[in-house]
């Protein structure tokens, strides 16, 4: 359940803790200098909505001097630069001044806080569980025994359970409490405001009759409301914390060791932050680059599948720059690192990443939207019926109990579940066609795509080169030479011939290709120029040429596979008038070839991560909302940036959690989640629909005194219901 649903955008709740108070202190020790310009990075509590996003950032942003503000909703992570003399507990205190809570931010503090919070609410969700259902067992008690039970046994009744339902509120109703408190100390209301009077007039009326040996009370309809609400905001948590994880898995990729040599030429392991511009790294075999590095001495072969997409891997040498994410694959090589851990490619991909989630956290879903109006509704209304009824002679008893009523029946349990339980079956029919939807809003950006953009390797091939070209008894003598690379042709090749000997006198060079002998004479198996061939025709795939002693050069042709659903997918998506482009690090060559044989027209070869995100940037400013499907590092920008976003189950932890959902089948999920979204869409409007027709038969009734709190609390409940069996309809015939 989204946290929009039932706070609105008026302001949010806080979670666990106060969000008045700041962690006190002098924050200037946590100021990063720059030059002129001076940094700060915070941890804000009780944000979040994009109302709350709004309203820190202008508030901030208005403090002398500041030149840039941002705040990522998913992880209440606040980045503030500014220039002059402002000191960073002024912009601490110009956010704690809105009642919010501050603290210097520290990734492992935000996933540990993170975590904290969702524990929290599900001990409050499963103690309001057991105590609803101690209390209800003595309300049908009361109920079975009407006319016959004694005035007295009926207050002993009602007295046990105020003395469940008390300790309950009081400890899983600090939720709402706090943030209740927190808004109206701060001069303005939110959604947790009407809720906090439900549950305590519904309560503070029960102890009333009680102790008047009144027919009624309610303490099990206000933990009833309680145990609801706490189901959505528990939900709400869970879906934050994972929409931050593709932050934690880049940062993962960045918390290695790195070996520096010092000045006397020996090696120490440091950590990857510890390194400054200017130090002189060692790259070992094997190892991935988590700095950006220009190489001083040594010729290796690399694998940058991960920073460009590039399938094949690529020799690199003295004077090149080796990005972070590289991964180093032949030879040991030195290069002078080009910055910190922060001014790396991995750095920029983190900060795109940032920007997408941030750019995605002001996307007002339908509930939020409908809240928004709600707010207001609901407290109006009880006040009017409550003055009302005073003005109109009634009782201060009578006319409280009307307001109780009203405040209940108007309840927005159905408007609050209205999205969430439509999203819920919906999520459930994916994850049984092998999709998992990983953030609460993607199904309504799903719904409203109309332009899809797509990675090449890996995502609409196999990213595994197959061998293409037909040859007789030379094949066997290249694999022999084949099996002692690693290379992933060399690798293709052997896959086709399957297992065999080995060459004698093996050499093999990076960047070029391997020698051998074989029966006495000498072979070469690597690219045109390392066997001899001058003119090459150009291919639409990877090539390896073939040559020795005694045989001609012969050219061994490979192509990477497409998805076997590819043809049949894209012609779904060009019948349902989508627009569809090719972004991918790849040859012009080989994305030339892919996009001819899907018959897409629009497609760009060779570009950067940062090219990626400027391509969505640009069809974002055209209005269009795209889906971006990819699966390698590279992609992790443009899948944050992307209206929507869709990886293979195949694809790298960072990507996979930078995107929306994901699918472990074909490319036919691709199909299968656009169509259940339409269709989850409608009848989230059906179910709003439901609920705005409840309230405008249960609030009249309400407001005239003709329901008890009781009978309210049934039909808040019944609406529910409701909502919840029109959402489930989902699962009865086709998505």
């Amino acid at each position: 359940m989204t946290e929009a649903a039932l706070s609105g955008s008026a302001g949010c709740p806080s979670g666990l803790e106060p969000p008045s108070q700041s962690v006190g202190g002098d924050y200037s020790p946590f100021v990063q200098n720059k030059g002129a310009l001076k940094s700060l990075t915070l941890s804000v509590r009780g944000a979040k909505c994009g109302g709350c996003l709004s309203k820190i950032e202008n508030a901030v942003g208005g403090v002398p001097g500041v030149e840039h503000v941002r705040m990522n909703l998913s992880n209440g992570k606040l980045n503030v630069a500014w220039q002059g003399a402002t000191s960073a507990n002024t912009i601490v205190d110009r956010v704690t001044s809105l009642g919010y809570g501050v603290s210097a931010y520290s990734e492992d503090g935000s996933e540990a806080s993170a975590k904290r919070e969702e524990r929290a609410l599900l001990i409050s969700m499963g103690v309001a569980a057991f105590a609803l259902a101690n209390i209800m067992l003595l309300s049908v008690s009361v109920w079975g025994g009407h006319g016959e039970m004694g005035s007295d046994t009926r207050m002993a009744l009602y007295a046990i359970s105020g003395l469940i339902a008390l300790p309950v509120l009081v400890f899983s109703g600090r939720h709402f409490f706090q943030s209740a408190w927190s808004a109206l100390k701060h001069g303005h209301a939110n959604m947790d405001v009407p809720i906090s009077l439900a549950l305590t007039l519904a309560f503070g009326v029960s102890v009333w009759e009680t102790l008047a040996a009144g027919d009624h009370a309610y303490f099990d309809a206000s933990v009833m409301l309680l145990f609801f609400l706490l189901i959505g905001r528990f939900l709400d948590a869970r879906l934050r914390r994972q929409a931050h994880a593709a932050a934690h898995d880049l940062a993962a990729l960045q918390n290695r060791s790195v070996n520096r040599l010092a000045s006397d030429d020996s090696v120490e392991s440091v950590r990857a932050d510890e390194v400054r511009r200017g130090d002189t790294i060692l790259l070992a075999a094997g190892e991935r680059a988590v700095i950006d590095i220009k190489i001083a001495a040594g010729t290796s072969t690399v694998d940058e599948s991960l920073v460009t997409g590039e399938s094949l891997p690529r020799l690199i040498q003295t004077g090149e720059t080796l990005y972070a994410g590289t991964v180093n694959l032949d030879q040991p090589i030195t290069g002078e690192a080009l910055g910190s851990t922060s001014d790396s490619l991995l750095a920029d991909i983190a900060q795109m990443l940032e920007a997408g989630e941030q750019k995605r956290a002001r996307y007002r879903q339908i509930a939020d939207k409908a809240v928004a109006l709600y707010v207001p509704f609901v407290n109006t209304t009880a006040a009017i019926t409550l003055i009302a009824w005073l003005l109109l002679g009634a009782g201060v008893r009578d006319a409280i109990m009307v307001a109780v009523a009203t405040l209940i029946i108007t309840c927005p349990c159905a408007l609050a579940l209205a999205a969430p339980v439509a999203q819920v079956v919906a999520s459930g029919r994916l994850f049984r066609k092998g999709i998992y939807l990983r953030s609460g809003d993607a199904l309504e950006r799903f719904a409203e795509i109309d332009h899809l953009v797509f990675d090449k390797t890996g995502t609409l091939t196999l990213g595994i080169p197959t061998l293409v070209s037909s040859h007789g008894a030379e094949l066997e003598k290249a694999a022999s030479l084949a099996r002692a690379s690693r290379h992933p042709l060399s690798r293709a090749l052997v896959e086709t011939v399957g297992a065999g000997p080995v060459a004698s006198e093996i050499k093999e060079m990076p960047g070029l290709g391997v020698e051998g002998v074989i029966d006495g004479k000498a072979y070469r198996l690597g690219s045109a120029e390392w066997v001899g061939v001058s003119a090459v025709q150009a291919s639409d795939g990877p090539t390896l040429w073939f040559a020795g002693d005694d045989q001609e050069a012969i050219q061994f042709r490979f192509r990477d596979q497409l998805q076997s659903d590819a043809a049949d997918v894209f012609a779904d998506l060009k019948q349902d008038g989508l627009g569809l482009e090719i972004l991918s690090g790849d040859t012009e060559q080989a994305v030339k070839a892919v996009a001819d044989q899907i018959g897409v027209s629009t497609w760009h070869a060779q570009v950067s991560p940062q090219d990626k995100v400027d391509r969505l940037r640009d069809l974002a400013a055209a209005d269009k909302k795209v889906l971006m499907v990819g699966d390698g590092l590279n992609d992790a920008g443009a899948l944050a940036m992307a209206h929507a976003s869709l990886a293979p189950g195949g694809a790298m932890d960072v990507s996979q959690s930078a995107s929306d959902a994901v699918y472990a089948g074909g490319l036919s999920s691709i199909v299968t989640v656009l169509n259940t979204a339409r269709r989850t869409k409608r009848v989230m409007l059906q179910n709003f629909g439901l609920a705005a027709a409840y309230n405008m038969i249960a609030v009249p009734i309400a407001v005239t005194g003709n329901v008890t709190p009781l009978i309210a609390a049934i039909a808040m409940s019944a609406s529910s219901l409701i909502v919840t069996l029109n959402a489930l309809r989902m699962n009865w015939g086709r998505s």
